[in-house]
């Protein structure tokens, strides 16, 4: 028996697949915009735990929301008018580039324990910001090449596949900074007399890790899988569960890292009380001495 499925929208000039894209778009950038909204009203509420990561955080949703709502005006006008407005495209694809560009960067930057652990990258940690920032620019390259081409183009398929590539490296990249977080308190457990702390940081940086491997498994892994498995009419349930997986990991990640005082993310950088009194016996010291032989030269 063989089913035969028409594919009608007399309203307009979009696909069966692609008619509930602005919808969808719309709504996705409203709930964007306001996660980022209520992040900032966290940050304001506790601006004395707030670090430089937070508002980098804070001006990722607001970018991801911008992105989305110039995607959604850009289908809108596709559907009524049979394409898309230049200046809406490029407003698009240029918000699209910044919110990849900070969202790997601020993935790297909470991996490598950058305001948590330490407040200086290592070479190592440098080296794959300058890995993954280019190879995230020419996968944005390739992504416009895409939307801007046909799939029957000769070069469709080509830039299809650099897009694919390059975004597996960037996702494999922005993964060793946590490693090497994990590798780093692994050895310093029990070898600096702060075996809770070190072990404390380690669960937490563990936890960050399998909250970055399960994002790329939605959104990369399980997304394409569910592209290939469905009827064309329902592609655009692969865009929803993108889109809802990567709200799901940023409202995550938020909880996370909230600026809070009993948020165990914030006391990581901070001293033992023993080794901040330490520290300030030996500079009263050091200073004393420093005025004793000051007065004996004057007395000279």
């Amino acid at each position: 028996m063989t089913v035969m499925i028409q594919e009608k929208n007399p309203d307009g000039f979009l696909s069966a697949a692609e008619m509930p894209s602005f919808k969808l778009y719309i709504v996705m950038s409203a709930c964007f915009l306001a996660a980022g909204i209520f992040w900032v009203s966290i940050l304001r509420r506790n601006m004395y735990s707030v670090f430089k990561i937070h508002w980098l955080m804070a001006a990722l949703a607001f970018t991801k929301s911008i992105s989305l709502l110039f995607h959604s005006i850009n289908y809108y006008f596709i559907n009524s008018q049979s394409h898309s407005i230049e200046g809406l495209a490029v407003m698009y694809y240029v918000t699209h580039l910044l919110k990849g560009a900070l969202l790997f960067i601020t993935i790297a930057l909470i991996g490598s324990g950058w305001a948590f652990i330490k407040y200086v990258l290592s070479d190592k940690e440098k080296k794959v910001f300058g890995i993954v920032i280019p190879m995230q620019a020419l996968a944005n390259v390739a992504y416009i090449s895409i939307e801007s081409r046909e799939e029957g183009a000769s070069d469709y398929v080509l830039w299809k596949e650099i897009l694919f590539l390059m975004d597996l490296i960037c996702c494999g990249a922005i993964l060793f900074p946590a490693v090497w977080s994990i590798w780093y308190l692994q050895d310093m457990s029990g070898t600096d007399g702060k075996v809770a702390v070190n072990l404390a940081k380690l669960k937490l940086f563990q936890h960050y890790y399998v909250m970055v491997i399960c994002y790329v498994y939605f959104t990369r892994i399980i997304a394409i899988l569910w592209q290939v498995a469905v009827p064309f009419q329902w592609q655009w349930l692969y865009q929803l569960l993108v889109e809802g997986s990567t709200l799901a990991f940023f409202v995550l990640m938020g909880y996370k890292l909230q600026p809070t005082g009993d948020n165990p993310y914030l006391q990581l950088p901070q001293e033992d009380e023993e080794d901040v009194q330490m520290e300030q016996v030996m500079t009263d010291s050091l200073l004393s001495k420093v005025n004793k032989t000051a007065s004996g030269r004057e007395l000279l």
